[in-house]
């Protein structure tokens, strides 16, 4: 299967091939572990995971690595401010590694509930490859693009005149504009941080390391370059994150690899658009960030959360809303409740997975694909869409008619009050077994019952 993808940084959609027959190397932009994630935050890991397991179903196989930034991202996303994970640990009453633990294994958590694919991904912490970074450091000082200020060593961007190439960035602009204190002592408004020192003699670090340069903790951009290079070589086949990285972290990031090694750092860059709440930027002003957490409490299943993802294309913007996301579990509830009742193959099947193949290689478009399941009339061709999808369908819709027993015998007794025309009572005993999250369907055979999908575990 020929796959297309949209490249970041020629600006064209491409067709993809592995720089290795058979096997794709690809890096995607893990979390800072100071928070829970967001539900956008977690369109990035949905993206990743999509195109995982469409080179999956072309018969290749992925090494993936998603990091763990667990020091050196500073409030703001600048070089100046407090370390995200450190202001947490401050307020909470916590050590660093208390905190980044915690929120790395939220996380997963999430990863998990979201049925994103991770075996055999690796997930390299930023504090456990301190030296693998100051390696990268003193090569590009060896080289000429790092210098001193009083509080770090800082990348020359005026020493790599295709810098800001990803996305054809105006970083001129994006700098000026930027709301951060200006460093008098920066060469450039451009120049970003590899290495910053430990400022305040009085008060030490959370998280600090000895260095050629002095006693301090790596630059944001720095981890990437350095742990990617690690476990996946230079250039690999495919790097993944949001747009918002796009401007500052990933154009960094590609300035130190190729400054450093003379050769690029990755073939392809994908990155999916926002998410917005309400038509609205996700603010913590705005009271409208949102966590899979959030979704439970709201009765949505997180997969209903995923199938609503896939209703739009990843490079364009998602407009989330409570009623959107709500008929998203209501479409996926009757896919997993028709599933059962599927023949196990059917006449369509070819015509239905051709169209599939065809829009989920033309640059992931799920949109068309995930509104073939309405097609589908049999589980193999619904099996096959869901290697993609990852829904977990035929497993849900197992779940949803495992019914325990004390709560078909309240429908053994509901069906034999409505057949001696006891309306009261099976009135009674509906809404009993409703209550408990069950769905209960009067046919001319006769009742059915089920779980609804928030329900299911």
């Amino acid at each position: 299967m020929e796959i297309f993808l949209h490249n970041t940084l020629s600006g064209n959609k491409e067709e993809f091939s592995p720089l290795h027959e058979g096997k794709v190397l690809m890096y995607n932009c893990g979390p800072t572990v100071y928070f829970f994630p967001t539900i956008g935050n977690m369109r990035s890991y949905l993206l990743a995971d999509i195109l995982r397991r469409t080179f999956e179903y072309s018969g290749l196989e992925v090494k993936q690595v998603i990091n763990i930034t667990d020091v050196g991202h500073l409030v703001g996303d600048g070089d100046d401010g407090e370390d995200k994970v450190e202001t947490t640990a401050k307020k909470e009453g916590k050590t660093a590694e208390q905190i980044a633990r915690f929120y790395e294994e939220a996380f997963y958590k999430d990863l998990k509930d979201l049925n994103i694919e991770t075996e055999g991904t690796e997930f390299p912490r930023a504090s456990e490859h301190i030296d693998e970074q100051k390696k990268l450091i003193e090569i590009l000082e060896e080289k000429g693009f790092a210098y001193p200020t009083s509080d770090g060593m800082y990348f020359d961007t005026s020493r790599l005149p295709d810098y800001g190439k990803l996305g054809n960035i105006n970083i001129e602009g994006l700098r000026e504009g930027a709301r951060v204190e200006a460093n008098y002592e920066k060469t450039s408004a451009k120049d970003f941080a590899l290495w910053k020192f430990s400022q305040n003699k009085e008060e030490k670090r959370l998280q600090e390391w000895q260095s050629p340069w002095g006693v301090g903790f790596p630059g944001w951009h720095i981890e990437c370059s350095a742990m990617s290079r690690k476990y996946l070589g230079q250039p690999f086949d495919i790097h993944t994150g949001g747009i918002d990285h796009i401007p500052v972290h990933h154009n960094n990031e590609i300035a130190q690899s190729e400054a450093a090694y003379g050769v690029p750092l990755a073939k392809f860059w994908v990155h999916n658009e926002f998410l917005k709440v309400d038509n609205q930027k996700m603010s913590k002003s705005l009271n409208n960030i949102f966590t899979l957490a959030d979704l439970k409490s709201h009765g949505i299943h997180p997969l209903s959360f995923r199938y609503w993802l896939l209703t739009s294309h990843y490079r364009t913007p998602a407009n989330f809303t409570w009623e959107a996301v709500q008929g998203a579990q209501n479409a996926l509830e009757s896919i997993v409740s028709s599933y059962s009742e599927l023949k196990d193959t059917s006449e369509n099947d070819r015509e239905v997975l051709e169209r599939f193949e065809e829009a989920i290689a033309d640059d992931l478009n799920t949109p068309i694909a995930i509104s073939l399941l309405q097609t589908a009339k049999s589980k193999f061709v619904i099996d096959k869409m869901d290697q993609v999808f990852g829904l977990n369908i035929k497993n849900l819709s197992e779940k949803m008619f495992d019914i325990p027993e004390e709560i078909l015998s309240v429908k053994s007794e509901r069906d034999r009050a409505r057949g001696v025309k006891d309306f009261a009572k099976s009135d009674q005993l509906r809404t009993k077994i409703e209550s408990g999250g069950y769905v209960l369907e009067d046919k001319d055979s006769g009742s059915t019952i089920r779980k609804n999908l928030a329900g299911i575990v």
